[in-house]
């Protein structure tokens, strides 16, 4: 990869979409419908594009290409596919999971989830959405996956790395401050739709996500 031209390729996209106030994520799955609102409070966009040249400490990820914030806020509900397969519904409330309900698969794994839940509630904190911005194949591994251009996924836990407030010592166990990115793509997800992801800045709203494609917003903003 050429990253300064992934560089190139992510700053477009990071302008089409710093200082957004919010975003909305429609996503269809089992039968049922759901939205994700989280505020960003017209916060500059960060973007993940593999170069560190600044003189301050940098964070990067090989491969990379993403453009991402850390929530302000959030509510409503999103899906979440588990490593066993399992599928459940996660309820949100002032930028946190509060509660998973399983939709199908197993029991015993949604259970887990709320009872790390009710005993670390810090884990479920909303701590990043990210946008994919390159053309990658899928590698079948999230590291590469989520920065497939069509791809969002949004992070609990940890986000003092990307510029946020939860820091290890907000967290009751030590081994629960991760950051852990849910991936939504039409290879990781393929039961999970995400029919529309809307934008909201400046008092207008731009769909900038339509079924893991980028929708016009996007399109344009790349061949500017």
């Amino acid at each position: 990869m050429d990253y300064n031209e992934v560089s190139r390729q992510a700053e477009k996209l990071r302008l089409a979409m710093t200082r957004a106030d919010a975003f909305e994520i429609d996503f269809e799955m089992a039968g049922r419908k759901a939205t994700l609102k989280l505020l960003c409070g017209r916060q500059e966009a960060q973007k993940s594009h593999g170069l560190c040249r600044g003189e301050r400490p940098d964070v990067a990820n090989l491969p990379a290409g993403e453009v991402y914030f850390v929530p302000t806020g959030g509510e409503g509900q999103f899906p979440r596919r588990y490593e066993d397969g399992t599928l459940g519904i996660m309820e949100v409330a002032g930028g946190r999971i509060r509660k998973a309900t399983l939709l199908s698969g197993d029991p015993a794994t949604v259970d887990a989830h709320n009872r790390l839940l009710d005993s670390d509630p810090a884990t479920g904190e909303l701590g990043e959405l990210g946008f994919g911005t390159q053309e990658l194949p899928p590698a079948g591994r999230d590291i590469q996956d989520e920065k497939i251009l069509g791809t969002l996924h949004v992070a609990t836990g940890r986000s003092d790395h990307l510029g946020g407030h939860l820091t290890p010592d907000k967290f009751k166990v030590a081994k629960n401050a991760t950051h852990d990115d849910i991936l939504f793509s039409p290879t990781k997800t393929p039961e999970i739709r995400v029919p529309q992801a809307r934008m909201f800045r400046d008092g207008k709203v731009e769909v900038v996500i339509e079924d893991y494609r980028p929708a016009p917003h996007l399109q344009r903003a790349l061949t500017s």
